[in-house]
């Protein structure tokens, strides 16, 4: 067995209580602003894979989105839906832990720059993952290996050295071809203990 160096994390779904984060930020703007969820999250979703994508931002999309649905919803929102995504902060220790074992951490995720780098800001994450790969900079998400190429070039990791975590079986099968190691981790559950566990027949100590 090859020796790892780095853990690979999810975002949504991993490190966060909700499944995605497109569920986070349409729950808290439906709640705060008195729309409907399912109206807002029709709409909001239409532009959700271009900024996934980097193809286009929140702010360039926003006074469209409102007019169709006929609403002047204040765009200070967004930021206020990101920072108050539920963060499992059990799912942090986690991670702190594994970077004190001097095992190197990353977040992979498929996400919008403004969001993870608000939620970054208040939860201080540059300082438990040595490095962070988001989907809107590298240009492309887990549905290809370019975001994972990103991760092993600055992590400057072999992709067996490496082990990533998802609760999404189909973004699974990019880096368990390339070579990575995998976990799948079920979210309805949250068995960290179980998870901790996994982690462990890889030879790591937590």
């Amino acid at each position: 067995m090859n020796t790892i160096k780095a853990i690979l994390f999810d975002f949504d779904g991993v490190m966060t209580l909700d499944k995605t984060g497109t569920q986070s930020t349409c729950d808290y703007i439906s709640k705060n602003y008195c729309i409907d969820k399912n109206v807002f999250e029709k709409e909001y979703r239409k532009y959700n894979y271009d900024l996934l994508c980097g193809r286009t931002t929140h702010e360039k999309i926003w006074n469209i989105l409102c007019s169709n649905l006929d609403e002047n919803i204040p765009v200070s929102i967004l930021h206020d839906s990101f920072v108050n995504t539920p963060i499992d902060m059990a799912m942090v220790d986690l991670v702190k832990s594994i970077k004190e074992s001097n095992v190197k951490t990353a977040l992979i995720t498929d996400n919008k720059i403004d969001r993870i780098k608000a939620i970054s800001e208040k939860y201080e994450l540059p300082k438990i993952f040595d490095i962070i790969v988001i989907s809107a900079e590298v240009g492309s998400g887990k549905e290809n290996d370019g975001i994972f190429n990103k991760a092993l070039s600055e992590l400057k990791c072999e992709p067996n050295e490496c082990i990533f975590i998802d609760n999404q079986e189909k973004n699974l099968t990019i880096p368990r071809n390339m070579g990575i190691n995998t976990i799948y981790y079920d979210d309805e559950k949250r068995d960290i203990d179980q998870l901790k566990m996994e982690i462990g027949k890889y030879g790591i100590k937590i």
